[in-house]
Order: structure tokens, then sequence, then C-alpha cells
């Protein structure tokens, strides 16, 4: 049977994409992978074709059967590596509660301050009230979680889950937007940020020659 392929976008800039890429590398789970460029004239054509249930990727192809979000495909790799969530019910379920925040909310944090690994200098002008809630409410988030996990290790729940996967593309916002962030979450984008799937996949955005010149401007 062939391995599963995985369908992202550009990796200097696609955090939905990033997400299930690092849940299926640390779960050791074997994916050959497929970039689509973005913001291109062929783009929507390209994931039309890909995956055509809402035109966007991360998709994973199973055979014959497509799953096309983020959180599903992390399900799945969880559904063949449970260690992926914890294993005590309440955390595993604290953890589902900030992935279910992450993947529906701070919507001002995306828009405002997109990701752009290449980037390391703060925004040109005040970072907008709505943005700087959505930082303040995500510092709370991971606060709460350090204080209760942070004696088991440096990740969310203490060892590294899918919540961690899904909570490091706000670490990267963070990082190249220079923005003042508490030791605590200091220290947990730094955990983050050195994860060795991580790197592999910044290496390979800080590589990529395209851009985007609306994101870049910023």
């Amino acid at each position: 049977m062939s391995l599963p392929v995985l369908y992202v976008g550009n990796k200097n800039y696609s955090s939905w994409s990033m997400r299930p890429w690092l849940v299926l590398k640390a779960g050791g789970l074997g994916f050959t992978e497929q970039l689509v460029r973005l913001d291109t004239a062929e783009t929507r054509a390209s994931i039309a074709a890909i995956s055509p249930m809402n035109g966007k990727v991360p998709a994973l192809r199973l055979g014959q059967a497509l799953i096309w979000d983020s959180l599903a495909i992390a399900e799945w790799a969880a559904g063949r590596v449970p260690a992926l969530w914890p294993a005590d019910e309440t955390d595993r379920a604290m953890a589902r509660a900030a992935v279910a925040q992450m993947h529906s909310g701070f919507a001002a944090l995306r828009r405002s301050l997109p990701m752009n690994l290449k980037r390391s200098a703060p925004l040109a002008n005040p970072i907008p009230e709505d943005a700087a809630a959505d930082i303040a409410d995500l510092e709370g988030l991971w606060a709460v979680f350090r204080a209760r996990f942070g004696d088991k290790g440096p990740y969310l729940c203490g060892t590294w889950s899918i919540a961690d996967a899904f909570f490091t593309p706000a670490a990267t916002r963070l990082r190249s937007y220079c923005v003042g962030i508490s030791e605590v979450s200091s220290s947990y984008v730094d955990a983050l940020l050195s994860r060795p799937e991580y790197l592999e996949w910044q290496a390979a955005g800080l590589g990529e020659p395209w851009a985007n010149a609306q994101t870049d401007t910023i």
C-alpha cells in the first residue's frame, strides 16, 4: 500500500500546513509530501484538483480517501499513535480544548501578524488592539497549562502533543514580529521552536525562493 500524501502550502507562510506536518513527523508516521505554491494564478485550480471539498491545503490523501482539515489529519494520526495526545483522560480533554480554541480562534492575531519565518522585525505600526487582545489570551492560556504541567516537561501538557503542533505557528509569529512576552511564554516558545521537526520545516521555508509581497511588507 502506498504511503499517505500530505499536500501543503509554502512552508514560509502556511501555518495551517505546518500543524499536521509536525504531527505526522513527531508521530513517526511515514508519508510523502507535495507542496502547492500559494498566491499564484494557478493556485486555486491546483488545490481544487487536490482538495475539492474546501479548496484548501493541507489535505491528506489516503488511497481513495481524502482528509481535508488540519485537525482531522491530526486526529487520524492520533488514531495510529495514541501518544500524540496526553495519556490521562482529563489532561487529554484539556489539550483538545486548547487545540479547538486555537483551531477556531485568534483571527486577529492571524490577520495582523501572518506567519513569515523569514521575518525578524516588529510591525511598522503598533499591534492592533484586537491582535494584542488575542496575544494576551494566548499567553493566558499558556500560563494556565504551564502552571499545571510545568513539572512534567517544557511543552503545553508537559510532554509534546498535538496541542504543541497547533501552537507552533503562533510561536513563530511572536518571534518573527519581536513581540514582548512573559518569561513563561518565552520559555514555551523556545521549546517549540527548538524541536527537530520544526527546525526541519523552518529550514525548508527559509530556503524557498518565493515571496508574498503583501505579507512581506507588513
